[in-house]
């Protein structure tokens, strides 16, 4: 009876450490955030700016993300010494990122049982795709995506499509870094 009590305090305090444990830090350098050329023309320059404009502030403000690295050693002549200085800081990888916009639109749609509103409909997909510093080699990719329809008026004001690409833009970053952090937690293979 005593044993199986200590065994279940153990266990006990063994999740109670899993879920105290505080969330991996991560340091990531967007190199580029380009559309496809499925994109429409029309709409990839939006996209592209509100995107890497969400993406940049989710790196400054997302507490899994280390902004800037100072003081870090160059990773390219002294990638033992960055290596050194990522533990020491408590970070678990340095990594440049690259996001391509798989999807983008906008649309207006009439509203039902409404003379005087319509709703815009604005659509943004991302890939993600993230490689080690230092030695370039594959770190993890993530996929996000999201819808957002907002009730506007007969006229489209600039307001109104900030406000739809804006949320579109950073509901996609969000949901595109919660599938890279979810990757990066996983455990390493051993080959």
């Amino acid at each position: 009876m005593i044993a199986a009590m200590k065994s279940l305090l153990v266990v006990c305090l063994l999740a109670a450490s899993a879920i105290a444990a505080p969330a991996k830090k991560y340091h990531f350098d967007l190199l580029a955030v380009t559309p496809k050329p499925e994109v429409k023309a029309d709409v990839a320059t939006v996209a592209k700016d509100r995107v890497e404009a969400q993406f940049k502030k989710a790196i400054e403000s997302n507490p899994q993300l280390v902004a800037t690295l100072d003081g870090a050693p160059d990773p390219l002549t002294k990638p033992d010494a960055y290596r050194r200085y990522l533990t020491q800081k408590h970070i678990s990888g340095s990594y440049t990122v690259s996001v391509e916009i798989t999807e983008a639109s906008e649309a207006i749609e009439p509203m039902e049982g409404k003379s005087n509103s319509q709703r815009m409909v604005v659509h943004v997909g991302i890939h993600v795709l993230g490689e080690a510093i230092p030695g370039r080699t594959w770190g993890f990719t993530g996929d996000g995506q999201a819808t957002v329809k907002q009730e506007i008026g007969m006229k489209v004001r600039d307001a109104d499509r900030n406000y739809a690409w804006d949320g579109a833009a950073e509901t996609a970053v969000n949901d595109a870094l919660k599938t890279c952090f979810a990757k990066l937690a996983m455990p390493k293979v051993k080959q």
